[in-house]
């Protein structure tokens, strides 16, 4: 028998996943049997987007449901403010709640308020650190990698601690997913006779492209897209442009720009180091071998659920907080409105709903909401998205819903002066993908775009400054312009004008 009222929540992210790493989203050769079996008895959402296509901003709206401009995360490492609520709070006072995994929200080893349990696996962000007393505290991952008889390799704020690339290279037992697998799958098994609600934040597969199955996919037989190793448009946005010069390594000034800093020497990023298809693809192939490798940790947390017999009064949510260009457009990484890095999985296990695949356009904005009326909850006022209940109990589609997506810059690391690309990063865009598949990408400082997704899914045709589509600009620029005043945004957008095109201006 379901359990309607008071379910458990197991609600798993990954970090830089594209969709399309699934079969449930065409892919047919990647192996992801736990993958697959869970959105077999999933709702699965065709085309879910997150709130901005970059670390911090993204997870702080999945975690507080506001957007990145309100919620004050509005670039990486922006440590998210103490009076800002984060959706364990939500819960009645008897749920037992849980993060598990990587943070990235300020203060990663530090418990936050309105969680009973924190498991810290990442020590990478001390520099960010808001208190010095913080920094003597280590991650739970830290000390089981001692326990094992390991010993650090990098100093960190007055710490010795162990890098990204030294814990990619450990055997299957050791990495970071197997570790957070076992420890879910013992939190599950220990909590099983009461209400809980734990957030699992797998770390792979964010760089560094490296794990214990780099050889398990043959580089040459990857599929690829059309874009694969094929520049953006030639009036496309200048960052995009810009962005596959420096990673495809045609322009190596810009790479000689690049600051060397803890978080992004060459060794810690492993992107490629030439242009040849040959290092593309061994980048791909090592990425989904740590696909594989989330996949088996995630094998032993349903594995859990099913042993402790709560199958039945358990929601999973599995999701990622951004993609990855994986090679499309000629890089590789994130930051960009391309369909690559801002669309991601999204899987919703109900017991007690059937599963459909959702049409249309969904936004982790309304994450919260939704989950929090299928457990019987309250939802407060003050979140910004919406509960799409109403649309999985009658397996409708979100056809009529238009999604946006929220970009402010790259990070607050940034030291001066800047290159061309990193300046390039720091303009802020406002973008609109449709629920009939267009999209409108609008910056005041870079060339704005207009793609029309149900022709051009790759996104190889900028229409926006073409007279035949000022109209369709119009609509849209409208529709972002009326979001902007629902919820607050102050960025600047450029001024359109019907039947002229567009004109650079400040509202």
């Amino acid at each position: 028998m379901t359990r309607e009222k008071n379910p458990n929540l197991v609600y798993i992210f990954t970090d830089q996943q594209r969709a399309d790493t699934m079969s449930a989203y065409g892919n047919d050769w990647i192996h992801t049997p736990n993958l697959n079996r869970l959105s077999e008895d999933s709702i699965v959402f065709e085309n879910a987007y997150v709130s901005a296509p970059i670390c911090t901003p993204s997870r702080a709206t999945q975690m507080t449901g506001l957007w990145p401009h309100t919620n004050g995360c509005t670039k990486n490492n922006i440590p998210l403010a103490d009076d800002i609520q984060t959706f364990a709070e939500f819960f009645p006072d008897d749920y037992h709640t849980a993060y598990y995994g990587k943070w990235h929200l300020g203060d990663e080893v530090i418990k936050r308020r309105g969680w009973d349990e924190w498991h810290s696996i990442e020590d990478q962000y001390r520099v960010w650190s808001t208190k010095e007393d913080n920094n003597e505290t280590l991650s739970d991952y830290h000390h089981y990698l001692i326990s094992q008889g390991y010993k650090p390799d990098k100093e960190s704020s007055g710490k010795m601690v162990f890098s990204r690339s030294f814990a990619a290279q450990l055997p299957e037992e050791h990495t970071k997913a197997s570790y957070l697998g076992r420890k879910v799958s013992d939190f599950i098994g220990q909590n099983k006779e009461n209400p809980f609600a734990i957030c699992v934040n797998f770390f792979e597969p964010h760089p560094p492209y490296t794990g214990p199955f780099d050889d398990l996919y043959k580089p040459d037989h990857i599929p690829q897209t059309p874009v694969f190793r094929v520049d953006p448009p030639d009036n496309a946005s200048k960052m995009s442009t810009l962005m596959a010069k420096e990673e495809s390594g045609k322009k190596t000034s810009i790479k000689q720009e690049r600051r060397a800093s803890i978080l992004k020497t060459d060794k810690e990023l492993n992107g490629p180091q030439n242009n040849s298809e040959k290092e593309f693809r061994n980048i791909q192939a090592k990425y989904y071998g740590l696909v594989t490798l989330m996949d088996k940790a995630v094998g032993q947390i349903l594995d859990a659920i099913e042993k402790a017999e709560i199958t039945e009064e358990t929601i999973v949510v599995f999701t990622s907080e951004h993609g990855d260009q994986m090679g499309d457009h000629n890089f590789f990484h994130k930051i960009v409105m391309y369909e690559q890095s801002a669309k991601v999985p999204m899987l919703l296990r109900v017991p007690w709903l059937e599963n459909y695949r959702v049409k249309g356009r969904y936004s982790h904005i309304d994450t919260i909401p939704t989950l929090l009326d299928l457990m019987g909850h309250k939802i407060p006022d003050h979140l910004q998205g919406q509960s799409r209940l109403k649309n999985l109990e009658t397996k409708k589609s979100l056809k009529e819903n238009d999604v946006y997506l929220d970009w402010n810059g790259r990070s607050v690391d940034q030291t001066f002066p800047l290159s061309e690309l990193e300046r390039m990063r720091e303009i802020p865009h406002r973008c609109v993908i449709t629920g009939d598949g267009w999209k409108l990408n609008l910056s005041v400082g870079d060339q704005s775009e207009l793609y029309d997704l149900n022709s051009d899914p790759y996104e190889q045709v900028n229409l926006y400054d073409n007279v035949k589509f000022s109209g369709k600009v119009l609509e849209l620029a409208h529709k972002i312009r009326n979001w902007q005043l629902e919820t607050g945004d102050t960025a600047l957008i450029p001024e359109v004008y019907p039947g002229v095109g567009y004109v650079m201006g400040m509202r």
